[in-house]
C-alpha cells in the first residue's frame, strides 16, 4: 500500500488569498475514492507552500501546508493541483494573481509531476510557467480573455468545465474543481468508481468534459450596440439559415468588417457564435422537452439531425442523445 500512495501522491500548491474550495474540494473528491475502493485508490493529498507557516485562503480561513514546496520537489508526484487566487479592483473587475515566485516554483513541481492540474483560475500559473504553450486550456469565464490576450501561444477556450491535454487538465468555475477530481479518479480507477464518489457527493452526476460554463445568452455582453443588436437578431432568427452575408447586410457593414467585430467583441467568428447559440438551444430543448432529434434540428437551424450530431460533438464532446439522457429534466405532473 505503500508503494500505491507514493504512486499516487497528490500536491496541492497553497499560497496567501488562494481560493479556500479550490483547495478543500479536490481532498474531499479523493478521500470519498479511497473509501470507495478501500483504500485501493492510493491516493495521498498533501498541502505544499513556501514555507510551514500557516497560509491564509480568499476566504480568511487559514490552512496548514504539510510540506514546503522544496520538500515537494524531492518527492515523485503523481498529480499536482494548482488553484487560484483573485484580486478585486474598484470597478468590480476580477484580475488574477500571478506570482513570479510562485510560477517558478510550480514549474519546479512540474517537473517532478506525472500529471499537472489547474482549478479556476490557476490557470494564469501554468501559462505564466509556460506550460500550456501550444495547448487548449480552460479558467473561469471571467479571466478567460486575459489569459488569452496575456498568452496568445495558449488555445484558451471558456466554455467547457475542464480541458485534458496530454498530461496536462484546466479546470473552470470553482466548483468545477469536484468535475475535474471525479474525472481524474475516472482516469485512474474507471467510470464506475467516479460515478458511485459523486453519488456519495450527493452530485446530480458526473459532467463530461465538455459541459459549459455557462449559457450563451449569458455571456459577457458586447461593448457596441451594433454587436448587441446582431446577437438579439440571431436569438430571434436562430431556426433560419444565418450567414455572414446576412448578418453583414442586417447591420449595414461587409463581410470582413463583420467578422472583424465579432473576433474583436466576441472573441470569435460569426458562424462560430451563431452555432453556440444553437447548440444552447438544442441543450435547452433537450433537456427540457421530448421533441424528436429531427424537430430540435429544425428548430435550432441546424437543418438536419446528422449537422446537430456533429456540433454537440465539437462543442460538448457528447451526442444529444446521450446529452438528453444525462441532463434530461424530470416533468412534474
Amino acid at each position: 500500500m505503500a508503494d500505491t500512495a507514493r504512486r499516487r501522491l497528490i500536491v496541492i500548491v497553497v499560497f496567501e488569498g488562494v481560493d479556500l474550495l479550490d483547495v478543500t474540494g479536490p481532498p474531499e473528491v479523493f478521500a470519498l475514492a479511497r473509501r470507495e475502493t478501500a483504500e485501493a485508490a492510493g491516493y495521498h493529498v498533501v498541502l505544499a507552500a513556501e514555507t510551514m507557516d500557516p497560509v491564509t485562503t480568499g476566504a480568511g480561513v487559514r490552512v496548514l501546508p504539510d510540506l514546503t514546496f522544496d520538500e515537494a520537489a524531492a518527492r515523485s508526484i503523481d498529480t499536482l493541483i494548482v488553484p487560484g487566487a483573485v484580486d478585486v479592483d474598484d470597478d468590480g473587475r476580477v484580475h488574477p494573481l500571478v506570482d513570479p515566485d510562485l510560477v517558478r516554483r510550480v514549474k519546479e513541481l512540474a517537473a517532478r509531476t506525472h500529471r499537472i492540474t489547474s482549478v479556476c483560475v490557476g490557470a494564469h500559473l501554468l501559462a505564466a510557467a509556460g506550460l500550456l504553450d501550444g495547448k487548449r486550456a480552460t479558467t473561469h469565464w471571467s479571466t478567460a480573455q486575459q489569459l488569452a490576450a496575456d498568452h496568445p501561444e495558449v488555445e484558451v477556450d471558456a466554455d467547457p468545465i475542464f480541458i485534458r491535454e496530454g498530461n496536462v487538465w484546466t479546470g473552470a468555475g470553482i466548483s468545477a474543481c469536484l468535475d475535474l477530481s471525479l474525472a481524474l479518479i475516472a482516469d485512474d480507477l474507471g467510470e464506475a468508481v467516479a460515478l458511485r464518489v459523486a453519488r456519495q457527493l450527493v452530485m446530480y452526476l458526473k459532467r463530461p468534459s465538455g459541459q459549459s460554463q455557462f449559457s450563451v445568452p449569458l455571456e459577457q455582453v458586447s461593448t457596441t450596440r451594433r454587436i448587441e443588436d446582431l446577437r438579439h437578431h440571431i436569438l430571434r432568427h436562430i431556426s433560419e439559415p444565418l450567414t455572414v452575408v446576412d448578418l453583414a447586410q442586417y447591420a449595414h457593414v461587409s463581410d470582413r468588417h463583420l467578422t472583424r467585430l465579432f473576433k474583436n467583441e466576441l472573441g470569435m467568428t460569426p458562424h462560430a457564435y451563431i452555432e453556440s447559440v444553437r447548440v444552447e438551444k438544442a441543450r435547452h430543448e433537450l433537456e427540457s422537452s421530448d421533441a424528436t432529434l429531427d424537430r430540435i434540428s429544425s428548430l435550432c437551424g441546424f437543418g438536419t439531425t446528422d449537422t446537430l450530431v456533429r456540433a454537440f460533438r465539437r462543442r460538448l464532446n457528447t451526442t444529444p442523445t446521450e446529452y438528453r439522457r444525462r441532463f434530461r429534466v424530470p416533468q412534474v405532473s
